[in-house]
């Protein structure tokens, strides 16, 4: 291997260990948090952690598990049409189904959903996955950072909020 492609590899794992956490805190600081308390600490899953409190979701994220989370982050459902945030606050079944889409029973791992087409969520849909030049999908999302590993399972973070077939 070249010089260059060694270089490169190397900056790719650095910044992939960054990621979206920065160097503030070591692994085994996020591996003695919970999920949910893993994403508020990240500062970029507001959102989400207040549409888990509003559909009823917290304790049950806080609890055993294992869980897998494909977390969006506060950019992802920004994304979504003006007013649909506050038309699900209003709707909580239909909250509660698209949150609990976005999570798989038991810890997958990336080098796990790579090898997987598809996984059956905690709602009891089945997310579609891709993984094809170097990119992960679930469903119409991309996968931007991985293996982010905590007390209780793993959050893979998402750059969409995926949807629930209806």
């Amino acid at each position: 291997m070249s010089k260059f492609k060694t270089l490169t590899m190397m900056a790719v794992v650095v910044a992939l260990g960054l990621g979206v956490f920065g160097v503030q805190a070591s692994r085994a600081e996020y591996q003695a948090k919970d999920i949910v308390d893993t994403a508020v600490a990240a500062g970029q899953f507001k959102t989400l952690a207040a549409a888990l409190q509003a559909a009823g979701l917290v304790d049950t994220l806080k609890g055993d598990g294992p869980f897998t989370v494909f977390a969006p982050t506060d950019e992802a459902f920004a994304k979504l049409p003006a007013g649909t945030l506050d038309a699900l606050l209003k709707d909580i079944p239909k909250l509660k189904g698209i949150l609990t889409y976005h999570v798989v029973a038991g810890k997958v791992m990336a080098a796990d959903v790579v090898k997987l087409k598809s996984a059956t969520t905690v709602n009891g849909q089945s997310v579609k996955i891709k993984a094809e030049g170097g990119k992960v999908m679930v469903d119409n999302a991309n996968v931007v950072k991985t293996d982010i590993e905590c007390s209780n399972g793993v959050i893979h973070v998402i750059d969409a909020v995926i949807l629930p077939k209806k």
